[in-house]
């Protein structure tokens, strides 16, 4: 069962990916240029770099169609090293939303080519070759 929290400005600034959380209380959505939903996350992990030893990356959750279930995922590399989780997941959480966005869309384009592409282009090219 959902719930609605109202949005509590004060939290942060929204425009950013951490505020947009702390601000709605959820993780922030986006589609992706395959046309599917999907929900991010700011992980942290040990990087082995013992000057910066945790590292902030992003999970992205993709949402199947129709009923709501999980489907997939994406992650980056690490996007902050730092000396600790919370400073690492900070930077990340100061990256705004447009760029999270461009990343997702990137990642969509690097594990599959002809995302954002429509069908007939993908076919023609397809029977060409």
């Amino acid at each position: 069962m959902g719930r609605f929290l109202p949005p509590d400005p004060s939290k942060g600034d929204e425009r950013t990916l951490g505020g947009y959380m702390a601000v709605h209380d959820r993780p922030a959505a986006f589609q992706g240029c395959d046309g599917r939903s999907y929900s991010v996350t700011i992980e942290t992990d040990d990087t082995g770099d013992p000057v910066a030893p945790a590292g902030a990356y992003l999970l992205f959750v993709q949402w199947s169609v129709g009923e709501p279930r999980i489907s997939g995922h994406l992650e980056t590399d690490f996007l902050e090293r730092a000396a600790g989780a919370d400073e690492a997941r900070a930077r990340v959480g100061a990256m705004l939303l447009a760029r999270a966005q461009e990343i997702l869309d990137a990642l969509i384009a690097e594990h599959t080519p002809n995302a954002g592409r429509p069908w007939w282009d993908v076919m023609r090219d397809e029977n060409e070759s």
